[in-house]
């Protein structure tokens, strides 16, 4: 299930993102029981024990022991809440890292941080990133992560790219994380249970597996696929150690970059052309 941001009235996903609509016009009477951030919280709620597909109008007035009607008259609709559900979550986030000990590791810090806030909330797994919400918690998570980065000294452009492909690879191992702990519930089958179904077949299905596939043969072999913690699932344990690996490549990438920079900096300077 993909759900894309900002389908709601732009105007009023903005005011209510950024506060800049007030409250609804007091009447005479009890106060008010509900407020936007009343809904919002319940809303967040509601995906966080029952996933994205059971958030509706009705499912969080039911939370909040009302009606959907009459959650109305403070978000307008799903799809607006959509959108502040999902900037209100990223305010969970860390805002500052210290960088006394370099940009690297501030950016693993802050990568370990955001993987683990997608586990703690899946649901924003499924808001695709083809369209940002714009709310101003995404743009914090943003600045906090381009403020570690710009202590390497990268061009803006750079930077705007290397950011893009790190948040692509902390949602992707995120997902892969929280697919596998779903997947048992909703297909009544246990990782070993599934994998031993299968494994088992491919001598039969493929007797000439290892002629085929050298290199995965070679990387069994070599012990490349064994668990080394048997009380994390399989799947969920391989996933988070190739975020681990996978971080520390990508990162150094980033290292070889930042020296890419600084020699070209340096023959431009030798050679009279400035910076």
């Amino acid at each position: 299930m993909v759900v894309f941001a900002g389908q709601g009235d732009a105007g009023r996903s903005m005011a209510l993102l950024w506060r800049t609509t007030g409250p609804p016009q007091v009447r005479p009477g009890p106060k008010p029981a509900l407020s936007v951030d009343l809904i919002v919280a319940a809303g967040i709620a509601v995906a966080d024990a029952e996933g994205m597909a059971a958030l509706s109008m009705r499912a969080v007035g039911e939370r909040l022991g009302r009606t959907a009607m009459a959650l109305y008259t403070y978000v307008p609709s799903k799809s607006e809440l959509v959108d502040l559900m999902y900037d209100r979550a990223l305010a969970e986030l860390p805002t500052g890292y210290d960088t006394a000990a370099g940009w690297r590791a501030a950016v693993t810090a802050w990568a370990g941080d955001v993987r683990e806030f997608y586990l703690r909330h899946p649901w924003m797994l499924q808001v695709s990133q083809a369209r940002p919400v714009l709310g101003p918690n995404e743009y914090v998570m943003l600045e906090t992560v381009l403020r570690a980065l710009r202590e390497t000294g990268l061009p803006a452009g750079v930077l705007r790219r290397v950011v893009g492909a790190l948040t692509h690879f902390v949602r992707g191992a995120a997902q892969t994380i929280a697919e596998t702990r779903r997947a048992p519930a909703e297909t009544g089958m246990s990782d070993d249970e599934w994998w031993y179904a299968r494994s088992a077949l491919l001598q039969e299905v493929a007797p000439d597996f290892a002629e085929r596939f050298p290199v995965l043969t070679w990387m069994e072999g070599e012990g490349a696929y064994r668990s080394e913690d048997e009380s994390v699932p399989y799947l969920e344990q391989e996933a988070r150690e190739t975020f681990v690996s996978g971080l520390e490549v990508f990162l150094d990438g980033v290292e070889a970059a930042v020296r890419r920079d600084d020699a070209g900096r340096a023959a431009r300077g030798a050679s009279g052309g400035g910076s």
